[in-house]
């Protein structure tokens, strides 16, 4: 499991080397953004059942 993941980070940041600088900015904001939305729908879901 550990080779496979080290194996998709080596492919993705290999793709993200040849991308234009503004592309991978606004690429990167908008997966923060997401993960941010998905950490605090989660965190609410957790205080509302305990």
């Amino acid at each position: 499991m550990l080779l496979v993941a080290l194996l998709a980070l080596g492919l993705l940041a290999g793709a993200a080397a040849h991308l234009p600088g503004p592309v991978f900015l606004t690429a990167a904001a908008a997966i923060s953004g997401w993960l941010l939305l998905f950490a605090a729908r989660e965190r609410l879901g957790r205080t509302r059942r305990h």
